[in-house]
């Protein structure tokens, strides 16, 4: 009677050891069958339940294709990715973010641009309360000031991966987002280009943020982040004063913390005022005072390095830079970029040192260390953000080590 239950026991033994798969992949040709499929029955209603008219929703989708060389694929019929293996990647010194060619080169055609789009500017920092040189350096990183090519169709991206990535809820509302653009009639699909992330023109905009911040600055009745000047930079200024910029404030300073005192004070939650930070011997890089307009404002304690790089004091501007790039090497990207583009500063005068060969599952390892005695270091991914960098410094003081508040291959062994 268990005879046919064990030979087909036996058969699917086989046929595993022989590596065949139970079920094979549907071809390419299948997955762009099913996708026409998807865009007509799922994709277009939703669409025309979001105010889209089915002229506009034809014209989009007709002929689209599917983009198979995108990052964070996952084509039907098969598995999605396992959680990245970090025990490959590098850890190194902040210092490589901030190639100073670059850094001279954007500087340089910055100043430039400032000159020829001044009036427009002031109108724009007139309304928002964003500097000129703030929102000339966000446009250069971003796009090379709208010079760098947009390759990518933004609904094909969108679509592809709405379809068959590892996050098609968020593609799908973008998408979505992107048709209601298309019929508003600021754009026509076949202009509308963007990165292989999906973000469209000069500022880089997700379709959702364009709905919030893009805004019309030339009063030709569109908001063209593709081929206007000033929608692209009224739109950057308009979404840092949405995110809360401060009017009057700078970004932050670099700053010299002495010895004595603690590396391990950094983070938005532990803000007092620049005059009370300046009490305690931290002094202005160069001999400069702070701005006396700053002194009663609150500052943070910023060491992106540790001790191991240069050392900054931040306003609250300097998160909302943060909200365009959550990253704190972005923002002083940024920030470095508009002095050298209002002021004619250089560098940074502080030195990223070195922190020698590790991996990231190396600061993994230490940021569980660190959690499994009690410390709040964030997310254990390893990327040694203010938290990490904070728990280690208090880790370092509390075991008679000098405090670094910077992981390197010296720590792997006394951590653990």
């Amino acid at each position: 009677m268990r005879k046919a239950p064990l030979l087909l026991a036996a058969a699917t033994a086989l046929i595993l050891s022989l590596g065949f798969p139970a079920s094979a992949a549907p071809s390419k040709s299948e997955v762009e069958a099913q996708f026409r499929t998807w865009l007509t029955r799922e994709i277009g209603p939703e669409a025309q339940k979001a105010g889209v008219s089915a002229a506009t929703i034809s014209g989009a989708l007709n002929g689209i294709k599917l983009y198979w060389d995108l990052p964070d694929l996952v084509p039907p019929g098969t598995t999605p990715p396992k959680e990245r293996d970090q025990s490959q990647a590098e850890f190194s010194s902040p210092g490589a973010y901030f190639s100073e060619q670059r850094l001279q080169g954007l500087a340089a055609s910055g100043r430039t641009l400032a000159a020829t789009h001044a009036a427009t500017l002031r109108k724009i920092e007139q309304a928002y309360g964003v500097p000129g040189a703030i929102v000339l350096a966000v446009w250069g990183r971003e796009s090379g000031y709208g010079r760098a090519k947009l390759p990518y169709p933004a609904i094909d991206v969108l679509a592809t991966k709405a379809f068959m990535s590892t996050r098609k809820e968020m593609f799908r509302t973008e998408l979505i987002d992107a048709l209601r653009i298309i019929q508003h009639g600021d754009i026509t699909a076949g202009r509308m280009m963007g990165s292989w992330a999906g973000a469209l023109g000069q500022p880089q905009f997700m379709p959702s943020s364009y709905a919030k911040y893009a805004v019309d600055f030339d009063g030709d009745g569109r908001a063209d982040i593709w081929d206007s000047v000033p929608d692209t930079l009224a739109s950057i200024a308009h979404y840092l004063a949405l995110k809360g910029w401060q009017r009057g404030r700078d970004w932050g300073f670099e700053v010299t913390i002495p010895a004595r005192l603690s590396c391990a004070q950094e983070g938005p939650d532990l803000a007092k005022p620049l005059s009370a930070w300046a009490a305690t011997g931290i002094e202005r890089v160069g001999g400069k005072a702070f701005p006396a307009h700053e002194a009663k404002a609150d500052g943070m304690m910023l060491v992106p390095a540790g001790r191991h790089g240069p050392e900054f004091l931040v306003t609250p501007n300097f998160y909302v830079l943060k909200e365009y790039n959550n990253s704190d090497l972005y923002a002083l990207f940024i920030g470095n970029l508009a002095d050298r583009i209002a002021h004619g500063a250089g560098s940074f005068q502080g030195q990223w040192g070195a922190v020698g060969k590790m991996l990231r599952s190396d600061v993994q390892s230490m940021q569980k260390a660190l959690q499994a005695k009690g410390y709040d270091v964030g997310k254990a991914d390893g990327l040694a953000g203010f938290k990490t960098r904070r728990s280690l410094g208090d880790w370092q003081a509390k075991n008679g080590l000098a405090a670094t508040c910077f992981p390197d291959e010296s720590l792997k062994a006394k951590l653990r």
